[in-house]
């Protein structure tokens, strides 16, 4: 029976292709050359075939580069001088409103005002205001938009990591990566269509794991690969030692062919999905070596992103190596830059943890650009919440904290049909209150979902009886950013 293919608005399938079409074996050959799964019977329950998009796209990929644990945005993209002049003044109970605090602070008798202990200057066009912290974002920051009012319901780290990373605070929900995997496919076959890259900094960390990257209930060919800084970038990759090529290509025929045994009898989709897996692990023994070999790179891109760019596990280095990775057709490199969690002793860590990232992101936006692939790469710069304007724990004039702040903070976005040299959104005079533009994270995977050509309320797969998407039930697309 055939299968009609209607969550993407369309009443499609491939008897209708052919015989619409009435070209013949014409047709078969030009629909496998632009499609190659579109025969081949392996169908996605919902959706179009991977590699074709809602409505044209603006991007062909994405670079996520996620600040784990938060970012301060009144040190980073949002000026707030009142803070300053108000430094030690009791934050106004009007404008807490009574918003929920964490368990770190509710118990305080006192929620002294911080202003910045970084200086903000306006740079480019848009004469956005940057911390000193960022000098090198600062050159770029008329190809960058900030968005300044972000917000989401979390107020702990990992129900706010996973919620921006999977659509949902609890775990065992396909990641964005692994979406967009199932809804475009992959654009290099010996590549993964999703990659993940680890760094930390020397601040407090909050960690990371597997969850994040899941394929959740897709098949597992969706999940995301991490990347080590050893010696193997990929674990299990290389054939065991006394086993050749040509022996490995035989145990995986054989393999595939006992597999096939076990699907006819059990039908499980896993069975083929692990022989896919197998298959891209034997094409990748070639493609990874010489993609994550940086030593070959010229003096200028090493002078643009760092010294650190050679040094394997470092963001510099991620950066570096998420480029290459986007250039040759991975669909979503994530990286994660663990240390941001100053509830203490913010003025000296955060000034570490913006070197490690700055000029690294900076360079990467350039790289990109001069590369002529920044309008098909979606850059996208953030963490999982914002920071609170009072301090936590002791205040003095050179150190003091700050607690999670969930109702208003910012993030950055490069590239991929996004406006560029913008400031979107505004917080009120204390950075607490968004007081114009709130930008919902489900809005925000909805735009990053539109920019890659794939309508949000479309993309489902159903699971359990129900129909889940990455945006859940709500989101819209922030269209005044879009170029």
């Amino acid at each position: 029976m055939e299968k009609n293919i209607l969550e993407h608005g369309l009443n499609f399938n491939r008897r209708r292709f052919l015989s619409k079409l009435s070209l013949g074996l014409g047709s078969v050959a030009l629909g496998s050359l632009l499609i190659p799964d579109l025969f081949a019977g392996s169908f996605e329950e919902a959706g179009l075939p991977p590699g074709i998009p809602d409505f044209a796209p603006k991007a062909k990929r994405v670079i996520y580069l996620f600040q784990n644990g938060a970012p301060s945005q009144l040190e980073s993209f949002d000026y707030k001088p009142k803070l300053r002049e108000m430094m030690g003044q009791e934050l106004p109970a009007s404008i807490r409103a009574g918003q929920r605090l964490t368990g770190m602070t509710a118990n305080q008798s006192s929620f002294p005002l911080v202003g910045s202990y970084y200086d903000f200057k306006q740079y480019g066009q848009s004469r956005a205001w940057i911390s000193d912290l960022f000098p090198h974002t600062a050159k770029v920051v008329d190809d960058i938009c900030i968005i300044r009012s972000m917000f989401t319901e979390a107020i702990n780290h990992d129900p706010a990591l996973t919620f921006f990373q999977t659509g949902a605070q609890q775990g065992n929900r396909p990641s964005m990566g692994a979406w967009l995997s199932y809804g475009l496919g992959s654009e290099n076959k010996n590549l993964p269509a999703f990659t993940v890259l680890l760094s930390r900094g020397k601040g407090n960390g909050q960690g990371v794991y597997s969850k994040l990257w899941t394929n959740g209930f897709l098949d597992s060919t969706h999940q995301g690969v991490q990347f080590s800084s050893g010696e193997d970038p990929v674990l299990y990759l290389k054939d065991p030692e006394g086993l050749n090529r040509f022996e490995r290509r035989k145990m995986l025929d054989k393999l595939a062919e006992l597999n096939e045994m076990s699907y006819k009898e059990f039908g499980d989709p896993e069975i083929n999905a692990k022989v896919q897996q197998y298959e891209m692990a034997y094409r990748m023994q070639t493609a990874v070596p010489e993609i994550t070999d940086l030593s070959k790179e010229p003096d200028d891109i090493i002078k643009l992103y760092g010294p650190d760019c050679l040094v394997p596990g470092t963001f510099a280095a991620n950066c570096l190596l998420a480029r290459k990775l986007s250039e040759n057709g991975v669909r979503f490199v994530q990286l994660y830059h663990q240390g941001w969690d100053q509830h203490g002793n913010l003025p000296n860590e955060m000034a570490g943890q913006a070197k490690d990232v700055d000029q690294a992101s900076a360079a990467l936006i350039t790289d990109l650009k001069q590369r002529g692939l920044l309008d098909e790469t979606l850059v996208i710069w953030g963490g999982e919440f914002g920071r609170t304007n009072y301090s936590q724990g002791a205040m003095t004039k050179d150190n003091y904290g700050r607690d999670h702040h969930p109702r208003c903070f910012s993030i950055w976005m490069a590239g991929g049909g996004i406006k560029p040299g913008i400031v979107y959104g505004e917080s009120d005079e204390f950075g607490y209150n968004i007081v114009k533009d709130p930008v919902h994270v489900n809005d925000f995977h909805a735009t990053v979902l539109n920019q890659l050509g794939l309508n949000h309320e479309k993309l489902t797969f159903k699971h359990l009886g129900r129909r889940y998407r990455l945006t859940d039930v709500a989101g819209k697309v922030i269209k005044d950013i879009i170029a």
